[in-house]
């Protein structure tokens, strides 16, 4: 039964075929035979059309995200590397500047801020089970920072020269004209105490003392950027720039007096 119903299908297939070839040969019938299968033929060729486009746009969205995913990763390959290239430089000069102080230095990292204080309390990761005690100095190579204000096992607070609450025994380089110099609100510094004949002028630089604290005397404070009178006309008072940018601290040098 089976290989007679294929039989019958394989002469119905020749029949039809057959049909078909006398219908293109004969004149009259080939335009009616054109008409026929033309819709068959147009919506065949209709979905291939759109079966190709699908493929087409689904190797594309493909190779798109296959580029975007290769332009991410070459991105942070070059933010990595530039991002350590900064950090070796700048740990060059620290570990220079420590190898060249003539201080007893501890360094340290900057691992957070005091939430309570964030512009003027750095964390470090250091503490006392290094040495370093409540008082002590730190500093960069460039200048001057802080002091610890707190000292923990593993890590101290270090309250920044920008804090309004501490004073720092100060000279002016050039003049040696002294003075007190205190944070304030805005970044920088004022120098406090000079006489209103004191020789004192923009682009001075202002050094520590030595007279207060645990300064040691020449530490670089920073530039004077405004010279000004106060309001009882009896002083005069200096802005000063921290020559340390303040807010971008990363490492720190802690002197061990």
């Amino acid at each position: 039964m089976f290989k007679y119903s294929r039989k019958n299908l394989t002469n119905l297939i020749i029949s039809v075929l057959l049909l078909l070839v006398i219908s293109f040969l004969i004149p009259v019938f080939r335009k009616s035979t054109l008409d026929i299968l033309r819709a068959p033929f147009a919506i065949f060729t209709s979905i291939r059309q759109e079966a190709g486009g699908l493929i087409f746009y689904h190797r594309n969205m493909y190779e798109n995200r296959r580029f975007r995913d290769e332009i991410n990763l070459l991105r942070r390959k070059i933010m990595d590397t530039g991002e350590l290239s900064v950090e070796n430089l700048r740990l060059k000069k620290l570990l220079s500047f420590k190898q060249n102080t003539p201080y007893k230095v501890i360094a340290a990292r900057v691992i957070g801020r005091d939430p309570s204080n964030w512009d003027s309390v750095l964390i470090i990761d250091k503490g006392s089970q290094n040495g370093i005690k409540k008082g002590f100095v730190s500093i960069t190579f460039l200048g001057l920072a802080g002091r610890v204000l707190e000292a923990g096992e593993t890590t101290s607070k270090i309250i920044l020269i920008n804090d309004p609450n501490l004073s720092i025994s100060a000279l002016v380089q050039r003049s040696r004209q002294e003075g007190l110099v205190m944070g304030s609100l805005g970044g920088n510094l004022v120098m406090k105490y000079l006489p209103k004949d004191s020789d004192i002028k923009v682009s001075d630089t202002v050094i520590t003392s030595g007279f207060t604290g645990n300064y040691p005397k020449g530490l670089i404070i920073g530039t004077v950027i405004e010279v000004g009178v106060e309001f009882s006309w009896l002083t005069r008072y200096a802005l000063i720039k921290p020559v340390v940018n303040l807010a971008n601290l990363e490492e720190v040098l802690v002197i061990i007096p």
